[in-house]
């Protein structure tokens, strides 16, 4: 009888190679169809991958499969990012790589695959002035079943001095690192789970919701559904309203400084005092900031007098000029006031008698490349060359987002009304922005972007109000479901998916700001140009509250 022989080396490889054929050749079907017998195949498929091979030029860094429960620690990591470890909520497939974008820039690119994939792809943003990845977000998304990419933005750390002499960087932080993140994140995807995304998605909020916003106006085929909060759209005023601050402020040891008692104690409990109530309740919280018509004057000193719970004129001055719109030399608007209710965090940076460090980096590295210049002795002319500059054309002020919405896109934005860096004055303006520029009633520009504000909200998040809409990877976001009422991701899938659009986000309020202790209230925020207004009965309800017109009186 005829025998083949075969070395022991051949049969490894065709054994190897017969596993690795049907590990890549399984779809994500059935994984969901069979997880038992493909418990094993996960992993292997994973470690499998070879990104580097369908990314140009790219560099692995990283390619590992993590449990669930796992800790990861991040010992590369910048210390400035303030993200040393995160704990991961499902089994992912992690990879990560760099990704050239020119001759002299790159970027940190981050790609977690869930074993439980949805078939929906999630891009996510960055904050501030930062290089740094939302390692929370990541972790958020693949929590939900989205495949779940971010990056640094093109550079490392939380200041802008990689910028300096380098407009590629500034171009990679204004809009190219996110196109390039999510082309990346989106073949890879592919070459994992062996077929496309079904639904592409993005969120972010502050820097992050420019990036969505910037997205939809330049790349309008990168997302079908985008969530940005407190966008830092008009981003080069933005920059100059937030340096205006410390020339009226002064240092900490200026004669007429005012401290972070008198803010957080006489000023705040005076706006609470004229405004609080406008709304209907005295629950600590501005519904609608813009009809609280502060008068610091209240509080000004009796001349006759050596009272000290009090305000000198020079002081009432400063608070007026805090609270007013920032105008150019030609008498244009640069960027609205600040609304009142946010001082209570807006001292730890903006009132804090020192210079604002994003816009301290931006004029200094980018702007003016010059280390040597001085905030304090910033000016409207300032303002004029940042805004002339618009530097990686990262001004971002669409009138129009026209083509985005022939693409079926959708976007949902919010704001909180206590935000303490970004006034939340700015996004009802560019609402309004595109109402004209698209030529649109209320109702037809909602077929496509709806915007939410957020009552007791700070910056992206916290604060005295309803703010838990599972609008990050907060911790607080594990407690709420993933519905479309509670979360305004989940309403954004709902909407893109199935066509039903959010009429309103109710937002949880933790006592202590602690899942595990028990809701405090709960609160459904109106989409914009409706106004809360408290009906009676129990305020932390709901179904106290009523979305009404603007001059609308509750009945």
């Amino acid at each position: 009888m005829w025998k083949m022989a075969f070395s022991p080396r051949y049969l490894i490889a065709t054994l190897v190679t017969t596993c690795l054929y049907v590990i890549n050749t399984a779809t994500a079907d059935d994984f969901h169809t069979n997880p038992l017998s493909f418990a094993d195949d996960f992993q292997a498929n994973c470690l499998s991958l070879m990104p580097e091979l369908y990314i140009h030029n790219s560099t692995r860094t990283v390619l590992e499969y993590v449990p669930a429960g796992t800790n990861l620690t991040f010992p590369d990591n910048v210390a400035s990012c303030s993200r040393p470890s995160q704990v991961v909520s499902s089994d992912i497939c992690r990879l990560a790589l760099s990704i050239p974008t020119s001759n002299r820039s790159s970027i940190t690119f981050e790609a977690w695959l869930p074993r439980d994939w949805t078939g929906r792809f999630l891009g996510t943003g960055n904050g501030g002035i930062d290089g740094c990845i939302r390692y929370e977000d990541l972790a958020y998304g693949t929590s939900q079943g989205f495949a779940t990419v971010g990056s640094n933005n093109g550079h490392n750390g939380t200041t802008a001095i990689a910028m300096l002499n380098n407009l590629d960087v500034t171009i990679d932080y204004a809009w190219r690192s996110l196109h390039t993140m999510v082309t990346s994140g989106k073949t890879l995807t592919k070459k994992f789970y062996h077929q496309s995304p079904s639904k592409s998605y993005y969120i972010g909020c502050s820097l992050g919701g420019r990036q969505g916003i910037k997205a939809a106006e330049i790349f309008p085929h990168d997302f079908d559904g985008i969530v940005a909060g407190a966008p830092a759209v008009n981003f080069n005023n933005l920059i100059s309203w937030r340096a205006s601050f410390f020339p009226i402020t002064g240092s900490v040891n200026s004669s007429n400084f005012i401290t972070t008692s008198q803010w957080e104690t006489l000023i705040h409990d005076e706006i609470l005092k004229q405004c609080d109530g406008l709304d209907g309740v005295l629950d600590g919280i501005i519904e609608d900031p813009t009809i609280c018509d502060f008068r610091p004057e209240e509080i000004m000193c009796p001349s006759s007098t050596n009272a000290t719970n009090c305000l000198t004129p020079t002081q009432v001055e400063m608070v007026r000029r805090i609270f007013s719109p920032f105008y150019g030399e030609d008498g244009q608007l640069i960027y609205p006031a600040m609304q009142p209710g946010s001082e209570m965090y807006a001292i730890q940076k903006l009132y804090a008698g020192a210079p604002f460090s994003y816009s301290d980096d931006w004029f200094k590295y980018v702007v003016y490349s010059d280390p040597n210049w001085n905030a304090s002795n910033f000016n409207l002319k300032d303002a004029a060359a940042s805004e002339a500059l618009n530097p990686g054309d990262i001004r971002t002020w669409p009138s129009s987002l026209a083509t985005f919405q022939s693409t079926g896109g959708k976007i949902i934005s919010f704001h909180g009304q206590q935000d303490n860096q970004i006034t939340s004055f700015n996004t009802p303006r560019f609402y309004d922005r595109l109402l004209r520029g698209m030529q649109k009633t209320t109702s037809e520009l909602d077929e496509f972007f709806r915007f939410f504000r957020i009552s007791g909200m700070y910056h992206c998040n916290s604060g005295p109000g309803a703010w838990v809409i599972g609008q990050g990877g907060d911790a607080s976001a594990e407690g709420i479901p993933f519905a479309p009422e509670n979360n305004v991701l989940a309403a954004l899938v709902a909407w893109v998916e199935n066509g039903t659009a959010p009429d309103t986000i109710t937002g949880t309020k933790f006592k202590n700001d602690d899942p595990t202790q028990g809701i405090s209230f709960q609160r459904s925020h109106c989409r914009y140009p409706l106004r809360n207004r408290f009906l009676g009965g129990n305020f932390s309800q709901p179904e106290s509250w009523a979305c009404l017109p603007m001059g609308t009186i509750a009945s």
